[in-house]
């Protein structure tokens, strides 16, 4: 990954001037933990920092871009960092990686300066793992500097967490978000079709919008989705719940073709239909998505809300489960069931 491509990310520019600032006054903590959801560009800030430590050039000017220190980074080939990730088709970061890093971080430095670890999906250590972990992250060798990136999730062992500096990642504001994909996103002048249409500047802003919902707000993974791929899935889960309310689907069949592509999306998307539900229910506007009053009478407005939050509530629990051995063709079934009598109720 590109060190500075952090750069282009305007939304972790306060996180890079904290650490620039500390770098400063010879403060830069020795271990960071990155919390963040996918697409804010944790990973892309997480090398910006090894390269803040790595840099060559005076403290004000890191990383330059431009020192060997930088050009050894941007090919991926510099000797002090070391970066720990899932193992191909691994679920969790084993106890004999992370030995192998404490063994390298205890090597003096190739280039006598700094050395950098980076972990990423650091939520996904095992037990072993993180103990063996433990004494490295409270003392590290000299000039060491070490960056967890993990899902703010509960998996995360706070004997991990309590040993580094925090640093949350929160999205930009909507308008930022907007303004960013407009910039970065899909070409001017053409529409959903791939049709040149000069009267177009591109994906409407309502259109960025409804990806930067599904995406959590996260721009990159917004960017990642598209406008077109939003607006098919959209389509697809709007046709797939109408089916669920009226009982015209064999709920094991959806779970199944639901596990099968983008699950985590739907599982998002799912919890963005219901909470809007929820909204329009507490209010006397329209739904924007059925075009009916959305206002429940008295005597079923309780249980009904009651019943989409504990939806929400599992739609939240599947997707933090995703990573894990459960079994996640049941547990949507029994979400999709679930669903199913709420939206009866």
């Amino acid at each position: 990954m590109d060190s500075l491509s952090a750069d282009s990310l305007p939304w972790l520019r306060p996180a890079q001037h904290r650490l620039r600032e500390a770098l400063l006054a010879r403060r830069l903590p020795h271990s960071v933990l990155l919390l963040a959801a996918p697409g804010l560009g944790a990973d892309a800030l997480a090398h910006w920092m090894a390269a803040l430590a790595l840099c060559d050039s005076p403290p004000s000017a890191r990383p330059c871009a431009a020192c060997p220190a930088c050009t050894l980074l941007r090919s991926g080939s510099h000797p002090d960092l070391h970066v720990l990730r899932l193992e191909t088709d691994a679920k969790q970061i084993k106890v004999d990686q992370i030995r192998d890093l404490i063994d390298a971080l205890a090597l003096k430095s190739y280039r006598g300066g700094y050395k950098a670890a980076i972990v990423e999906s650091a939520e996904t250590l095992n037990a072993n793992a993180a103990n063996a972990f433990l004494k490295t992250l409270e003392e590290p060798a000299g000039d060491t500097l070490l960056v967890l990136v993990a899902r703010p999730t509960h998996r995360l062992p706070a004997t991990i967490a309590s040993r580094c500096l925090r640093l949350p990642l929160r999205p930009p504001p909507r308008a930022e978000g907007i303004a960013w994909l407009r910039a970065h996103g899909e070409p001017a002048g053409r529409d959903h079709a791939g049709r040149a249409d000069g009267n177009r500047g591109g994906p409407a802003d309502e259109d960025w919008n409804a990806a930067l919902e599904l995406a959590g707000a996260a721009p990159l993974l917004a960017l990642e989705l598209g406008t077109a791929a939003t607006a098919a899935l959209d389509a697809e889960m709007e046709r797939d719940m109408r089916a669920l309310a009226a009982g015209a689907v064999d709920v094991t069949l959806l779970a199944d073709r639901w596990s099968r592509g983008d699950l985590g999306l739907r599982l998002v998307w799912r919890e963005n239909w219901i909470t809007r539900r929820v909204h329009a229910h507490l209010g006397d506007a329209i739904s924007n998505q059925t075009a009916e009053r959305a206002r429940l009478p008295g005597a079923l407005l309780k249980p009904k809300i009651r019943a989409m939050f504990h939806l929400v509530d599992g739609a939240r629990e599947l997707r933090r489960l995703a990573s894990t051995g459960v079994n996640q063709q049941l547990g949507l079934e029994a979400l999709l069931l679930g669903g199913r009598a709420a939206l009866r109720s």
